[in-house]
This record gives structure tokens, C-alpha cells and sequence, in this order.
């Protein structure tokens, strides 16, 4: 736990899982180089402060999920490509003059993402993009302000009312994505096996599970060979800890760069965030 509490950056998510064939949930938490998965009985705020602790510091890259807003000594970024999405679906349900409201918020989060884009291609200094963020959140202001009684738009607007502080910490803080893409990222092999086997027949072996699981994922994200690491452990004479050291903010933010999928590409809106 003590590597994902470090990280200054954690994206976490959760998904529905089975213990013994009764409700479960499959948690999962990527960090630093890190990733923690945890089969809980719970989605509440207790069962994610198991593994971040309940005063977690850093950078939340998370889902609406009320929750995880309960981290209250954390920053927030709130996922764009959720709320584009809820956007878009909007938009394909109006009538005349119902699109007004999700049509104006898709430009302010689209505008967001090309500020992100300029400031990472050199074009756009600290000063500029952070007037921009600014200049967007008195657009996202008059927006709440604004009297919609349309009852979808009115709750469109009243979630955003909730992420107000979390929608442009991406831009205030490099490194920071604007989407929790590395949290479904991580929790879509996990899927993959609740498809196959539905789940584990037991606590004990949910616990082995999520602990094999996150070493190799740990090793995966730290692009490490897990077999060189899990064979001097299984040959122990007794328990030892892994070498997971976390690497560097540097080697682990190239990582991120060069992995990161196509979301940089802010005019589409096409953000990957898609619910499992």
C-alpha cells in the first residue's frame, strides 16, 4: 500500500465482482509505476481509503463517483471523456432547444483539452494557459448560473456544479491526465478474467488474486520481467518482500507520454473512458 499512498498521482476505479457467487467489487489503483487491485465487499469511501489512506494528499484522476470526492486533503481532476460523453449522449436525445447546454459545455471542456495541447506542443506558456483555465471556468460559472429547466440539461449542470474545483487541475498541474484512462487502463484485464471465470470461489483466494495481480501489473507499468522477480520469491527460504521499488517521476511521466492514447487529440471529443 505504502507505494500507491506515495505516488503523487492516482488514478483509481471499481467494477463489479463476485466472492463465492455474492456481490463484490474489483478495485484498482494506478499510481506512480504502481497498481494496487483490491476485492472489496463495498464501493464506498471506506473501502478506497483501505489502499490510498483517508488523507491522501496528492492528485485524484477519477470518475464522478461521489466517493471518492470524500478525499477531502486531495486535488481532483474529474474525467473529461466521462462528461463528453454524457455530452454527446445528450445531444443525441434533443429536441429544439435542448442542446444549447450540452453543446456549450462540450466547447468549454474541448477548449480545455487544446489548451493542454498547446502547452504541450511549446505554444502556450504557464501564464497563457492558466489565464485560459481561468477564462474557462467563468464560462463554466455563467453556465451554473444560468436558469435550464430542461430536467436531463439541469442535471448535467448540477453534476458539473460538483466537479467545479476538478475540471481543470490537468491544466494547473503537467503530469496530471485529464481523464482516468490509467485506471481503466488497469482494470480492464481484471474485466477480462470476471468475463472468463466470473470472479474467485473464496476471500482467501480473492486476497491471492489481488495480490499476484497487482505485483504483475506493478511490474508491467515498471516494464520489468515479472518471472525475474516472482521466481526468487517462490524459492525463499522464507517471506521477503518484492523489489518494487517506484521508479522516478521522470522516467515514469516518458512512460505515461508515450503511452497515453489518442485523447490528446482535443477537437474530436472522442476521449477513451468508455464504462465497463
Amino acid at each position: 500500500m505504502g507505494g500507491i499512498r506515495a505516488s503523487p498521482v492516482v488514478a483509481p476505479d471499481e467494477t463489479g465482482w463476485r466472492v463465492a457467487g455474492h456481490r463484490a467489487w474489483l478495485w484498482a489503483f494506478a499510481g506512480q509505476g504502481v497498481v494496487v487491485y483490491r476485492v472489496a465487499p463495498g464501493r464506498g469511501f471506506d473501502d478506497a481509503a483501505v489502499v490510498l489512506g483517508s488523507d491522501y494528499a496528492g492528485v485524484l484522476e477519477r470518475d464522478g463517483w461521489a466517493p471518492y470526492r470524500r478525499f477531502a486533503t486531495a486535488s481532483h481532476q474529474s474525467c473529461l471523456a466521462h462528461l463528453l460523453r454524457r455530452c454527446r449522449e445528450l445531444l443525441a436525445d434533443a429536441e429544439r432547444g435542448q442542446a444549447k447546454t450540452p453543446h456549450a459545455v462540450r466547447r468549454i471542456l474541448q477548449a480545455a483539452l487544446a489548451a493542454r495541447g498547446g502547452r504541450d506542443a511549446g505554444e502556450l506558456d504557464a501564464a497563457q494557459v492558466a489565464a485560459e483555465a481561468e477564462r474557462l471556468g467563468a464560462a463554466v460559472d455563467r453556465l451554473l448560473a444560468g436558469r435550464t429547466t430542461y430536467p436531463p440539461n439541469r442535471r448535467l449542470l448540477d453534476h458539473l456544479a460538483r466537479e467545479r474545483d476538478a475540471l481543470f487541475t490537468f491544466l494547473a498541474q503537467p503530469g496530471v491526465q485529464a481523464t482516468n484512462w490509467r485506471a481503466e487502463h488497469a482494470i480492464r484485464p481484471a474485466v477480462l478474467c470476471r468475463k472468463a471465470w466470473g470472479g474467485n470461489r473464496t476471500w482467501t483466494g480473492a486476497q491471492t488474486w489481488q495480490v499476484l495481480s497487482s505485483m504483475l501489473a506493478t511490474t508491467a507499468a515498471q516494464q520489468r520481467d515479472p518471472l525475474a522477480l516472482l521466481v526468487p520469491l517462490l524459492c525463499a527460504p522464507g517471506p521477503v518482500l518484492a523489489d518494487l521499488a517506484i521508479p522516478s517521476t521522470a522516467s515514469v511521466a516518458a512512460a505515461a507520454k508515450a503511452h497515453e492514447p489518442s485523447q490528446a487529440r482535443p477537437t474530436t471529443g472522442a476521449l477513451p473512458g468508455d464504462r465497463h
